[in-house]
């Protein structure tokens, strides 16, 4: 296909709607319209690409948090107040380590640990993190599969006013306090797409590519660095929208503000839809943020992003996926 991403045909055939989702996101955030997605989405038919570039070895055990974050998202386990880990949690093990004087800088509930560490267990006995995830997901009961973006290691390192940092000593470790100048993904251009991921991404079946209100610097864009996963977006045969992880010039949750004022980036939705240039057709905003010039590159729409309660997660779900089908039926427009 030629021309931008707005102004991309979609074919519409005389058999039935394409029902196949496509998802990248990070955790929290993300995690949540992925799970209003997969209450809309018929089951079996949504894919959701992780990030892993968060991914490291604690304690040694190997911890997945964007993973982690989207399995107990699907399966109704995350804790709504703290945003991250599961409810109702218990914590005895972390007791137990400070009365240690081990490391305790980052949190492992009591049933959070279990994932953790039977997810260790498979990975040391030679399945790959693909495999270990399709094994929890189906553990906990979830229809979408949960794909992570690559098999191989990658890892986000920041370059801050006090030197690299790996990111989970950045984002917990730190309480992301230190300013960043520089993020690199080490590995990401040795790194392969699992072949799920492309596979999914490539589906001539699509309905639609979500990328979720994720942190654009540290959670989609390690996605988008691997080798190949640019060429399948731009390829794809499916209207792609993202949803703005910024409201009125702040993020609901985590650094992806503060990032993008310290990278001298305009704190708004569209500084983040200008990531995406040339691999989406549509961006969505808030609803209460001023208005946006309109771009050729891409159609600017609003919805209600907040998302607070599962009600609001399916609202949004269904405002994406409609100007996705808009889009595919030639109904949708530029501005705003």
């Amino acid at each position: 296909m030629s021309g931008t991403a707005a102004q991309r045909a979609f074919a519409v055939g005389g058999g039935p709607r394409p029902t196949a989702v496509v998802a990248l996101c990070g955790g929290v955030g993300g995690a949540k319209l992925a799970d209003g997605l997969a209450r809309v989405v018929p089951a079996g038919e949504l894919s959701i690409i992780v990030n892993t570039a968060d991914d490291f070895r604690h304690l040694g055990l190997w911890i997945s948090p964007d993973i982690d974050s989207v399995l107990y998202a699907l399966a109704g386990l995350a804790d709504p107040v703290r945003g991250w880990g599961r409810r109702d949690e218990t914590w005895s093990f972390m007791a137990a380590l400070r009365q240690l004087q081990a490391p305790d800088w980052f949190q492992l509930g009591d049933a959070d640990l279990a994932l953790h560490v039977e997810r260790t267990r498979r990975l040391a006995q030679g399945e790959t993190l693909s495999e270990v995830t399709a094994h929890l997901g189906r553990a906990l009961g979830i229809a979408a599969r949960v794909l992570p973006m690559s098999d191989d290691r990658v890892s986000t390192r920041l370059l801050t006013d006090e030197g690299w940092l790996d990111f989970q000593e950045y984002f917990v470790h730190r309480q992301c306090c230190p300013r960043v100048q520089r993020i690199e993904f080490v590995g990401a251009a040795q790194a392969h797409p699992s072949a799920a991921v492309l596979a999914a991404l490539r589906r001539d079946d699509l309905r639609a590519v979500v990328i979720c209100p994720s942190n654009p610097l540290v959670s989609i864009e390690p996605i988008l660095a691997l080798p190949g996963v640019r060429v399948a977006l731009r390829d794809r045969v499916a209207p792609a929208l993202a949803v703005t992880p910024i409201i009125a010039g702040r993020a609901i949750k985590g650094p992806a503000a503060k990032m993008l004022g310290e990278l001298g980036l305009e704190v708004s939705g569209v500084s983040v839809a200008q990531r995406y240039a040339g691999l989406i057709d549509a961006f969505v905003i808030d609803a209460a943020d001023p208005p946006a010039a309109a771009t050729p590159q891409m159609v600017l729409t609003r919805a209600q992003t907040l998302m607070q309660t599962p009600a609001d997660r399916e609202r949004l779900a269904h405002a994406v996926l409609a100007q996705a089908d808009a889009m595919r039926v030639g109904l949708g427009r530029g501005g705003m």
